[in-house]
């Protein structure tokens, strides 16, 4: 993922057990919050960085109290299946949707997936891409 925070631009790969991303609060106000979770983390939320759509209308995520929220990214990167990056762009208002999850004090958040709605994509499955009023 690619994103501004106080003018700065920050690059981020979920593989960093340091990686944030940006969460739109209300008031269009930025907070960055810890992106998933890996197996060398501590902590008892979900392993990974995604979360599928169809597995949140499914109530998987239900005891993880979700939220949904707006990721304020400029641009995110995909992989293909010869390891060749390939970044695409999003266009002012767009926003990725992601979904905090929390258990106990624990709280990060995860890249909401979809099945991708347009030839481009390089994989089965596809960050949600909505747009929203600033």
């Amino acid at each position: 993922m690619h994103y501004l925070h106080e003018g700065q631009e920050r690059r981020v790969y979920f593989p960093n057990p340091s990686a944030t991303l940006p969460v739109r609060t209300r008031g269009a106000r930025i907070q960055l919050l810890p992106w998933g979770r890996r197996r060398e983390q501590a902590g008892r939320l979900p392993l990974g960085g995604w979360a599928r759509l169809d597995s949140i209308y499914g109530e998987r995520w239900d005891r993880f109290s979700p939220k949904p929220v707006l990721l304020a990214v400029n641009r995110f990167m995909e992989k293909d299946h010869v390891g060749a990056r390939h970044w695409y762009d999003l266009t002012r208002g767009q926003y990725i949707q992601g979904l905090v999850a929390r258990l106990g004090s624990e709280r990060r958040v995860y890249v909401v997936t979809i099945a991708p709605e347009h030839e481009d994509a390089v994989h089965e499955r596809w960050p949600r891409i909505v747009s929203a009023v600033r």
